[in-house]
């Protein structure tokens, strides 16, 4: 009994001693966000006044209205660290925080991807949150986060301060955007990490079945200078807008038996302190599971073959003339001409930005050229048809605090 005495004293000291230390840890907490806003105009002139294109769906997604003013998004940003952990409460408003939040909000701003029939309760105050999540060191190599975070997939985010360019690619405005899960990431060395979770699926709060969606990353630095990241997402029946499909009849139920998969690459490289260079690629598909003939003419005749595909690849550079002023270029190609995801198109663009930085860079003047084509007249003219190409001529204001 006294040895058990000795060993519970001894026990509860070191615990105690413990405590004492985790309080003593109080971390820091950060205030963080941006406003941003815009006016830009488009040589074709769209009638309808947006550039979403003559289909209403997503050739702009985000920066797409013309000739006037117009707010993006503005965000209150808490963040919390300490010694072992982090907590994040990121909140968005605004156009472009609904339109980049669109699974957790209801309204015309759902109509290309449908809320799951299961969470219809769960919207309102969840469509202010852009992300909400912890993370826990369980050891300095060894880490786990669990909540809504944005998405690993991609070069952009949309956070308009972290981008180079204002407006947004074809490969950012197909998603995902975000998710809701847990993920764990370990490093091997400080060139080498790896990461590792499962969420619901794709841009939605709540699941819309039992099947869960797995995540991967592998980041790698070869160079000091450069990043390499190869990312991954894939699931089983995991799209909202399929499923709404299926069960309201449009589609039959072999719709809801597929597999999804999302390959995507990510380089940064800093050439010289001044000039930079970046590279995003994706590629993902729909395997359909077809039982006869029958239901793979089902397929082909809503997306042209049982295993339709979609993807492209952005080029980026830039370089900083001084410290006030840059300049850069995106080039990207984007398919989507099987129409699974959102632009249901062939897409090129050029964009040149050129940023002006101002006071103490808390202010981002942006003036931006945007050149987009398309061999399909996806785009809208003056008169309501369909045009090949969409020019636009804008500047964005960015502050952040």
């Amino acid at each position: 009994m006294k040895h058990l005495l000795y060993s519970l004293a001894l026990t509860c000291t070191a615990l105690s001693a413990r405590a004492q230390t985790d309080t003593t840890d109080v971390g820091k907490l950060t205030i963080s966000g941006y406003i941003d806003s815009y006016y830009l105009t488009a040589f074709n002139r769209p009638q309808s006044g947006n550039l979403l294109g003559v289909d209403q769906l997503a050739g702009r997604a985000f920066d797409r209205l013309t000739d006037q003013f117009a707010l993006g998004l503005v965000q209150a940003k808490l963040a919390y660290s300490n010694r072992k952990s982090d907590l994040v409460i990121d909140l968005t408003f605004g156009p472009n925080a609904e339109l980049g939040n669109f699974g957790n909000t209801t309204g015309a701003l759902n109509l290309y991807r449908p809320q799951s029939p299961y969470s219809a309760a769960l919207y309102g105050t969840s469509a202010a949150i852009k992300q909400a999540y912890f993370t826990y060191r369980i050891i300095p190599k060894l880490s786990f986060t669990v909540g809504q975070f944005g998405t690993h997939i991609g070069y952009e985010v949309i956070d308009a301060p972290l981008n180079y360019n204002y407006s947004l690619s074809n490969l950012f405005n197909n998603g995902p955007f975000y998710h809701v899960g847990l993920k764990a990431a370990y490093a091997f060395s400080d060139k080498t990490s790896v990461m590792l979770g499962v969420v619901n699926n794709w841009d939605n709060l709540a699941d819309d079945n039992k099947q869960k969606s797995l995540v991967g990353q592998l980041s790698l630095k070869p160079l000091s200078t450069m990043t390499v990241y190869l990312n991954w997402i894939g699931g089983h029946g995991d799209d909202t807008y399929l499923t709404t499909l299926v069960q309201s009849g449009t589609l039959p139920a072999l719709f809801q038996d597929y597999q999804r998969n999302l390959f995507d690459l990510v380089v940064n490289y800093q050439l010289t302190p001044k000039f930079y260079l970046g590279l995003n690629g994706a590629y993902g598909w729909y395997n359909f599971h077809t039982n006869s003939a029958t239901e793979a003419a089902a397929v082909t005749a809503a997306f042209d073959k049982t295993r339709p595909s979609w993807g492209g690849v952005a080029l980026y550079s830039n370089y900083a003339i001084n410290d006030v002023v840059g300049v850069g270029v995106r080039y990207e190609h984007f398919e989507d001409k099987h129409s699974v995801r959102y632009l249901q198109t062939v897409n090129n663009s050029l964009t040149v930005t050129t940023p002006i930085t101002l006071a103490a860079t808390k202010l981002i003047i942006k003036p931006e050229f945007r050149l987009d084509t398309s061999p399909s007249n996806y785009y809208e003219n003056s008169n309501g048809a369909g045009t090949g190409t969409q020019t636009t001529l804008g500047v964005a204001f960015i502050y952040k605090y």
